[in-house]
């Protein structure tokens, strides 16, 4: 990777191999929407088997950035008025978050490294007071913003399920992509320095938003994964979908059936309970029955 040491990349994979042994995870906050009852460390993504065949992908129709106003932990505002003209990335994280931990140093690197060009945000979601988020982010030499939590910052975004969470925001203050987990150094190079205009040895695609960045858009999906809609007629996908988006998981997610297949795929209990709504869809509507006599 061309801007981020060689000393840097090493580090953060050798991390992201330990965390994928360990499975780190934990349970945070326990209140209602926004703020999910479920927040825990995210598992690390799988990188490209070919760096050379990178694939990089952007929302085809980017929502804006949800407006905020904060100050952060040295007193100093933060708006998202200020962002425009940069790309940004507004991650929110954990100081009891190991994979947050370990992505640390390398958005440390590219802030350093691309400082007139990019401007990476930190929304920390812990509990501790302010003064020990501020210890914390002094000893680990933290290059930019930290802004804590609170639950409208955290409701705008649409609720954060795991951690790290991170919102790819382009030069006008769209939203391009949201990473669940630890990435790949050279992905999020990438994504910034295409957002930025410059060349990337990659392939740019783009996708529609069906809830992949943000969760309401779900309600736009027409297959939901694990779910085999295509022996559905068109009423009936439509009726499964509706209901999928109309009912909440009972796993502590806070989000609908559909949501929850699209943030989270290997969710036993979504993916359980969508399966029997699909099977009951499916079930004749009309069957004859002749009375008992």
């Amino acid at each position: 990777m061309a801007g981020i040491s060689a000393e840097r990349v090493l580090l953060v994979l050798a991390s992201l191999a330990a965390l994928s042994l360990a499975g780190i995870s934990a349970i945070r906050h326990s209140s209602a929407r926004p703020v999910p009852a479920k927040v825990s460390a995210a598992s690390p993504s799988t990188a490209p088997a070919n760096p050379s065949s990178e694939v990089i992908r952007f929302a085809k129709d980017p929502e804006p950035v949800p407006a905020f106003l904060a100050r952060d932990l040295n007193g100093k505002v933060v708006s998202t008025a200020e962002w425009t003209g940069k790309v940004t990335l507004l991650t929110f994280w954990a100081t009891w978050c190991g994979p947050c931990r370990a992505e640390i140093p390398m958005l440390i690197e590219l802030q350093k490294q691309y400082k007139d060009q990019l401007q990476v945000i930190g929304i920390s979601v812990d509990d501790e007071e302010p003064e020990q988020v501020k210890a914390f982010v002094e000893k680990a030499g933290i290059n930019y913003p930290v802004v804590m939590w609170t639950r409208d910052i955290v409701g705008r975004f649409g609720g954060v399920p795991a951690l790290p969470t991170t919102f790819v925001i382009n030069r006008e203050g769209r939203v391009m992509q949201k990473h669940v987990g630890l990435i790949p150094p050279d992905t999020y190079e990438t994504e910034i320095k295409s957002l930025m205009g410059m060349p990337v040895d990659a392939t740019v695609e783009t996708f529609v938003d069906t809830g992949q960045i943000w969760m309401k858009n779900a309600a736009n999906a027409t297959d939901l994964p694990g779910l085999d809609l295509a022996k559905l007629t068109p009423d009936q996908r439509r009726a499964a979908l509706k209901k999928l988006n109309a009912q909440d998981c009972s796993c502590g997610c806070t989000l609908t059936l559909a949501q929850c297949r699209v943030n989270d795929s290997a969710c036993a209990v979504s993916l359980s309970i969508a399966k029997k709504i699909v099977e009951e869809i499916m079930k004749p509507s009309s069957a004859v029955h002749t009375p008992a006599n």
